[in-house]
């Protein structure tokens, strides 16, 4: 039965093929052939007995057939299952096998185990030794130390008091003239500079907070004056962080290096405030669900907040919580105490051992201790408390370093609180800020004279007398110290060769159970692929059961139908009896009326009757014999339509185009769109044109694409480029985005309106043709990926179809990017495997499509297994073949079609979100590609027939076949989406787009970085840098709005990697610079030009004068490139008007004023650069014609003919007078003054009145000036002057 699935089954059941509609049997044979055909048979077929004989011999062959049938099958069904049955008995050995070896690594990582147990329990007594050597170490030098650290002066404060002789040393200049040394010396632990950074200040720290991390309470107080640098020295500032963030992270760093896998570390904050004796808790507002902890003395104690953190991050968080919990009173914050505690945990899963211990870091308040009559008496009372606060902590400190047996803890709530971070074993740092101007002298003696009490009351390292003596102990700790650190080292070591072997036993594990995993797999598909099978064969034998029924139902019938001839034909001789008794009487009778005249009306008065009878049981024959004839006929008819649907079958892929084209266009509705849909864009493209002659046109497009090389398909558009518009893109973008699937009533109309919009698509761009295929794709872009993107998560878009349109869009890209054509691809054998052969009979149609890993470029691929094996000629397939009449010896094994359909299925499911495949389809023209999968298959799998003339019944060979399935499924997978991302073809074109966008911009970025850097000498190539700075940032402006506008074509759900848009923040500023700079020299070259006069009046002297100053004093908005420039233009200006001479005012204005108006238009400064021409249209046949243009002394000067019908040979160059020349005069005085101009300008200028012809000369003197560049500021001038008021009336 697998044989016929490469054709659509068009046979009735119980009926053999016809071999040929066009056969002439014998005569004696038509009526009987239907009984040898089939199965059922008519009870008009049987006509005689000879016949009936005839089909039970036929009925009783195919009885035996189908019993040799059954037997085939039943030695196939076992013979499988004694496979299955082995295969079982395999598997279940092969698990015995891993499960044993599993036992033996879990015994291997039980004795790992116990070797690591073991060597923690070593290390654990070390580790303890090394915090008592530490701490003894720590102790040795003094459990108060004392810190001081001055803070830099600021601008107003004068000079500094204080000197530092060396590290441990601070002196302050008393300025007290009375005694003969006014400097005081104070000795102290260490002593910072003004210089010293936060850095080198927790260096100094450290130790403390290496103490509390060991199990020892450690509090930190950060004293002195307010402003003195107490918050600083705690908080810090962003990019100086101070004791807060360093002291947490040198505790989560050390506590991460001493952590194993038997012991760890945990951490807790409290935060609260102390301002006046209250306690205020700053992490009571965060969250009600956080634990508490008891914070002081048993009689005498508070509940806190606490907050768990895990990293530095959290720790930030909640001081950033408690900071805005604080508020933002700053003078509270001068008279309130700060404390934030960091809770240490340490819990050792062998030892048992937990240790608790924290460190307090204390922000003081300041100790300003001066009262002044302006305070209120809140701030006195706020004050009081402090000094209370303070000189109670004084009180303990000198207790504590006296070592007193009564230490007054309970006088302030401040050291009630932190009673356990100041005695016993606790170690406490004050870190005392002075300021170290004059005005704050007593403030700092104050500070230093209470730290002082604090520390010299303890011996310690700074004591000179006893600083040997701790040397020596030093160096023996040290030693020590270094001993012990190396013992635990190589113990460490040690546990991490133990960590790495446990690891590779992990890993063998891991690998051990991927192994069972995959036999379970395997023998989960065999038992299934046995299901299957038994599953069919049980359907056949059913089948055969009703098929045998109905054979004997058909024998009972026509056994019934056999007695029923008996009793017909037994009817029949009794009736051919009677008739030929009758004859016998009317011969007899005909005999005696032959011997009269009279009985031969009697004879045929008789024998009427009895001719008609005769007739009458011929036609009894004729009409069995008719009704038989157009049976036959039926059949054939039948026949002859079989034969005309499998031709139609086999040229369905001849008619594509056409199907398409009926299918995609709005106008022509094919009776096939719906039904038809799919199975025609699935063969769009998917037959290569050279071997097929039915081949597909809708192919030469991506081909075409694929080999343009002219770049005229451009994703952006540089410079000013618009997208053209034409009737069929704006027919389409309408289409696409007035689509709404709420209006169909079901998800096949959904996908039918949809399928057509993309065949449209295909429509238009085939039909724009090579020529105009951009400008399609470029006009509908936005409106096509929106659609896209839109129907993407409906699932109801033929998949082929958006592949076709994804690989347009990406050979377009291709064709204008040199970088995306420089990309290579794997070969199309790296996607193609030969599955592993075996004896199974298993069908693949339960199993995945197998993959294998396959490197390419920097990602891992995988490889399409074809699983086609060579079928064994079984017993069965022997029958079946002789009962075809085919000879086994030249009989080939054909793809039948329902393999064809399952690796397509399969070849789609490996296509779907594989990115290489997509690369290959793109950079590989569809021809090419089919014919390199094809001579894949040739190579792998000889017993493949080659040519369509092996196929029986086909025109087309079974490669082709197999290759186009193959095509036709990675078509189809490629273009298939998985929900949330797009589909492999959609991210292939949002990965070439970026890249291409990210290229662009980079390489307008190195452009405009190489200008930015440029020099300019003078405003010429002042103005020609602007220009290119300004051309490359609107291109850069072009490229960012086409990204916006393809936000349906960048936008994806995984992220993806993002466009990388460098920054131009430097060349912005250069072009800013350059902008400035212009201006600048603009301004200066109207003063050099205002200059150009042999002599100036004082006040216009004095004001080109500060004008320049002005432009100087601007330029510290300038970059340092662009100063040279600036400066020089500046200089010379001011060289070119500080040489000319000067004049009265009032002489100078009268001698202006004394010009003639002859003076002022011939003058004989007509030295002119460079000339304009504009014509002006008369209405006469010629116009006229006037070049104008400016000299040196910012006058207009124009070149025209002296008189218009003298067009040649009689230029004159004349310097137009100012408009302001005309006022006061007459119509015949200025006439006079236009004598001496060229006739053309005269004649455009007067008018009938003096005030027609001083509007008229303003309006043209307006129109030649603005067309000379260098006047136009001056146009500006004389309109704001009021000159050129006439110009508007």
């Amino acid at each position: 039965m697998a044989e016929h699935r490469n054709r659509w089954n068009w046979e009735v059941s119980g009926f053999e093929p016809r071999k040929s509609s066009a056969s002439v049997e014998p005569e004696e044979h038509r009526v009987a052939a239907p009984l040898v055909r089939r199965y059922s048979i008519s009870a008009a077929s049987v006509l005689s007995g000879e016949n009936s004989d005839f089909s039970k011999q036929a009925l009783a062959s195919k009885l035996q057939r189908l019993k040799d049938k059954v037997k085939v099958a039943k030695e196939d069904y076992l013979e499988l299952r004694q496979e299955a049955s082995d295969l079982q008995d395999y598997s279940n050995a092969k698990l015995d096998r891993v499960t044993r070896y599993l036992g033996v690594l879990a015994e291997k990582t039980r004795k790992l185990d116990q070797v690591a147990l073991e060597t923690e329990a070593r290390i654990s007594p070390l580790i303890n030794e090394k915090k008592r050597l530490f701490n003894d170490l720590l102790t040795a030098k003094g459990s108060i130390m004392v810190f001081c650290r001055a803070r830099p002066l600021f601008e107003d404060e004068g000079p500094s008091i204080v000197e530092f002789p060396d590290d441990c040393t601070i002196r302050v200049n008393t300025c007290d003239d009375s005694i003969a040394n006014p400097k005081k010396d104070f000795e102290f632990d260490r002593i910072f500079g003004p210089h010293v950074g936060q850095a080198e200040l927790f260096s100094d720290v450290q130790p403390f907070v290496q103490s509390a991390l060991d199990g020892y309470n450690v509090s930190i107080f950060a004293y002195g004056q307010t402003r003195s640098g107490k918050t600083h020295t705690m908080e810090g500032s962003s990019h100086d962080r101070g004791l807060y963030a360093r002291c947490f992270e040198e505790l989560f760093d050390l506590a991460n290096s001493d952590s194993t896998y038997t012991s760890q570390f945990n951490f807790s904050v409290t935060v609260f405030q102390l301002y006046n004796e209250q306690i205020s808790d700053l992490l009571s507002e965060s969250e009600s669900s956080l634990q508490k902890i008891c914070m002081g003395s048993a009689e005498s104690f508070i509940e806190l907040v606490q907050e768990k953190v895990d990293n530095p991050l959290d720790f930030s968080r909640v001081l950033k919580a408690a900071f805005q919990s604080r508020g933002n009173d700053t003078s509270k914050f001068n008279v309130s105490h700060l404390i934030i505690t960091i809770h240490i945990y340490y819990h050792n899963l062998i030892s048992g051992e937990n240790l608790y211990s924290k460190l307090s870091l204390v922000d003081l308040a300041g100790s300003d201790g001066l009262i002044t009559e302006d305070d209120s008496g809140e701030r006195v009372t706020d004050l009081l408390h402090v000094m209370k606060s303070l000189s109670a902590l004084g009180d303990v400190l000198s207790s504590l370093t006296s070592r007193k047996d009564v230490i007054p803890y309970e006088n302030s709530m401040l050291t009630t609180l932190l009673a356990d971070s100041l005695g016993g074993s606790s170690k406490t740092l004050m870190i005392l800020n002075v300021c170290p101007n004059a005005a704050n002298l007593s403030e700092t003696l104050s500070s230093l004279n209470f730290c002082a009490r604090a520390r010299n009351a303890t011996l310690s390292l700074g004591n000179r007398d006893t600083i040997k003596k701790w040397r020596d102990v030093a160096n023996d700790a040290r030693k020590e110290l270094y001993e012990k650190e190396k013992e635990i080292q190589d113990l460490k070591q040690e546990v991490l060769g133990l960590k790495q072997a446990l690891q590779e036993a992990n890993d063998q594990c891991v690998l051990l159970y991927n192994e069972v995993q995959k036999a379970w797999k395997v023998s989960f598909t065999l038992q299934s692929d046995l299901k299957s099978e038994n599953i069919m064969l049980l359907d056949k034998h059913k089948i055969e059961k009703e098929q045998n029924a109905q054979l004997r139902n058909q024998v009972a019938q026509l056994l019934q139908m056999e007695q029923e001839q008996k009793l017909q034909m037994q009817q029949r001789d009794s009736t051919i009896e009677t008739l030929q008794a009758k004859i016998k009487s009317m011969e007899s009778q005909l005999n005696k009326a032959l011997h009269s005249t009279e009985a031969s009306s009697k004879y045929g008065s008789e024998a009427g009757p009895g001719v008609s009878s005769i007739p009458k049981a011929t036609a009894d024959g004729m009409d069995s014999s008719s009704v038989t004839k157009k049976l036959e006929e039926e059949l054939k008819k039948r026949d002859a339509l079989i034969e005309r649907l499998h031709e139609e079958n086999e040229k369905l892929f001849d008619r594509l185009t056409e199907k398409a084209s009926l299918a995609g266009s709005p106008q022509v509705s094919s009776p096939l769109s719906k039904g038809t849909t799919n199975s025609q864009s699935r063969d769009m493209g998917s037959r290569n044109d050279n071997n097929n002659k039915g081949r597909s046109m809708d192919v030469v497009p991506s081909e075409l694409v694929a080999d343009k090389s002219d770049g005229t398909v451009a994703l952006v558009k540089s410079g000013s480029d618009k997208v053209k518009s034409t009737p069929a893109g704006e027919y389409l973008t309408a289409a696409l985005n007035d689509f709404d699937p709420e209006q169909y009533d079901s998800l096949a109309a959904i996908s039918d309106g949809a399928n057509k919009l993309l065949m449209l698509v295909l429509a238009a761009v085939i039909k724009a043709g090579a020529s105009r295929e951009h400008e399609i794709l470029a006009e509908i872009r936005a409106a096509v990926f929106s659609f896209i993107r839109k129907m993407e998560p409906k699932r109801v878009m033929d998949t082929m179809l958006v592949s076709r349109v994804r690989i347009l869009y990406i050979r377009s890209l291709l064709a204008r990017s040199p970088e995306l054509q420089s990309i290579k691809v794997s070969p199309v054998e790296c996607f193609l495997e030969k599955a592993n052969t075996g004896r199974s009979r298993s069908s693949s149609r339960g199993n995945s499509p197998g993959r294998s890993p396959v490197r390419y470029a920097d990602e891992q691929i995988q490889g399409f297994k074809v699983n086609i094996k060579p079928e064994k000629k079984s017993k069965l397939s022997s029958v079946v073949l002789r009962m075809r009449g085919i000879d086994q010896d030249t009989w080939r094994q054909q793809v039948t079609g329902g393999k064809l359909r399952e690796i397509q299925e399969e070849a789609k499911s490996f296509a779907i979100g594989n990115r290489a495949l997509a690369a290959l389809f793109v950079h590989t023209p569809a021809g090419e590609l089919q014919r390199q999968i094809r001579s894949w298959l040739a190579e792998s799998f000889e017993f493949l027939s080659v040519t369509g003339d092996d196929a029986s019944g086909g025109s087309t060979g079974q490669l082709e076949l197999l290759s186009t399935a193959i095509m036709d499924g990675w078509m189809a997978g490629l273009g298939a989406a998985l929900p949330p991302n797009t589909d492999a073809l959609g991210q292939l074109l949002s990965e070439y787009a970026k890249r291409v966008y990210s290229s662009q911009l980079q390489h307008l970025k190195d452009i405009a970085g190489t200008l930015s850097t440029e020099e300019a000498e003078d405003a010429t190539q002042v103005g020609k840098l602007r220009s290119a700075l300004e051309s490359v940032d609107h291109k850069r402006r072009k490229i960012l709005q086409q990204m916006r506008s393809d936000v349906a074509l960048l936008t994806l759900e995984d992220g993806g990697s993002p466009i990388h848009n460098p920054s131009t923040a430097a060349e912005d500023a250069r072009l800013a610079s350059l902008i400035s700079l212009d201006g600048i020299l603009k301004q200066v070259k109207d003063i050099v030009r205002q200059s150009s006069v042999n002599t100036l009046s004082k006040t216009k002297k004095k004001a080109m004068l500060s004008s320049l100053d002005e432009l100087a004093e601007r330029m510290p908005s300038l970059l340092e490139i662009d100063h040279p420039c600036a400066q020089r233009q500046i200089v010379d200006a001011r060289r070119v008007v500080e040489s000319i001479p000067e004049e009265d005012d009032q002489l100078h204005e009268l001698v202006h004023y004394r010009k003639s108006p002859a003076d002022l238009g011939s003058s004989t400064e007509t030295d002119v650069a460079q000339w304009n021409v504009l014509q002006f249209n008369t209405g006469s046949t010629t116009p006229f014609i006037i070049k104008c243009g400016a000299n040196s002394n910012s006058e207009l000067v124009i070149k025209a003919d002296a008189h218009v019908q003298e067009p040649k040979g009689g230029e004159i160059v004349r310097v137009v007078p100012r408009p302001s020349v005309l006022e006061n005069k007459s119509l015949e005085e200025m006439k006079q003054v236009f004598f001496q101009l060229p006739e053309a300008l005269s004649l455009l200028a007067l008018a009938r009145t003096e005030d027609g012809t001083r509007a008229r000369y303003s309006r043209l003197y307006r129109t030649l000036a603005m067309k000379v560049p260098s006047l136009r500021d001056l146009v500006g001038e004389l309109e704001k002057g009021g000159v050129l008021k006439d110009v508007r009336s």
